[in-house]
């Protein structure tokens, strides 16, 4: 007898792959006549159909070192990436006061050029520089 449609019936409905799922074999005629994804359902709540558990090796956890012939190095501390997402953040609420007409485009090139030269560095820094610049 084969059941391949119910088992793969039964992977798409429980999102799992086709070898995790195992019949009863008491029950085959109640899974022969199952046609739609709730009786699957129902099916796996009464144990007619039974997912078997993930099997498979331990994700080894990710070293602080990097380790090269010879050598061992501490890992890099990803500094750019900080600067991008502070450095973005910033302009982006520049613009926005640029667009609301909050601050005069000579102010703004000015707080642009404090944002490249990393003077300001958080959101709330800015917010007092502004207050300062608009002085």
């Amino acid at each position: 007898m084969k059941l391949n449609k119910k088992k793969e019936l039964a992977a798409r409905t429980l999102h799992v792959g086709k070898n995790r799922i195992v019949f009863n074999l008491q029950r085959l005629d109640e899974i022969k006549e199952a046609i739609t994804k709730q009786d699957i359902k129902d099916l796996v709540n009464s144990h007619a159909i039974i997912v078997k558990e993930v099997k498979g090796r331990m994700k080894k956890p990710q070293r602080k070192t990097r380790i090269r012939q010879g050598s061992r190095r501490k890992k890099i501390v990803d500094k750019k990436r900080e600067y991008i997402i502070i450095t973005r953040k910033l302009r982006n609420y520049l613009a926005v006061l640029k667009r609301q007409g909050l601050i005069l485009p000579e102010k703004y090139s000015t707080l642009r050029k404090e944002i490249r030269a990393r003077t300001v560095k958080s959101l709330s820094q800015m917010k007092e520089r502004i207050l300062e610049v608009s002085k």
